[in-house]
C-alpha cells in the first residue's frame, strides 16, 4: 500500500494499514461524521455523506481518532477545497504547533 496523506487546514488524514484494537465508535453530531470543528466560525471538517453510512469515526483513548471508509468519500469544509478520500482506514490528526515553550493546536 502506498502512503496516502492529505491536509485540510489543521486536519491531517493519513492512511493506515490497521486501526488499533479496542477502538470505539465516536458519537456523531446530527448524524454527521465530523473530524474536527472550527474554533471561531463553527464550520466543521466532515465527510460529505448525507447518511454517513460509509464513514465511521473511531477513538482509542481520547487522544487518537481514526476514520474507516467503506467507500470513497469527500472531506469538506466551508473554507477549504474538498478532498476525495479512497475507501480505507485512516488516522486523523489535529496538527499542533510549538511556540515559546508550549505546544498548542493549530488554529484553522
Amino acid at each position: 500500500m502506498s502512503q496516502f496523506m492529505v491536509r485540510q487546514g489543521d486536519v491531517l488524514v493519513t492512511r493506515v494499514k490497521t486501526i488499533p484494537g479496542g477502538a470505539k465508535p465516536k458519537a456523531r453530531d446530527k448524524n454527521r461524521a465530523i473530524l474536527a470543528y472550527g474554533e471561531v466560525t463553527g464550520h466543521a471538517h466532515q465527510i460529505a455523506d448525507p447518511d454517513a453510512v460509509g464513514a465511521v469515526l473511531l477513538t482509542v483513548a481520547e487522544s487518537a481518532t481514526f476514520l474507516r471508509l467503506a467507500r470513497k468519500a469527500t472531506l469538506v469544509h466551508e473554507e477549504h477545497d474538498t478532498i476525495d478520500l479512497p475507501a480505507g482506514d485512516y488516522s486523523v490528526t489535529i496538527q499542533r504547533e510549538y511556540q515559546y515553550g508550549e505546544t498548542r493546536r493549530v488554529l484553522d
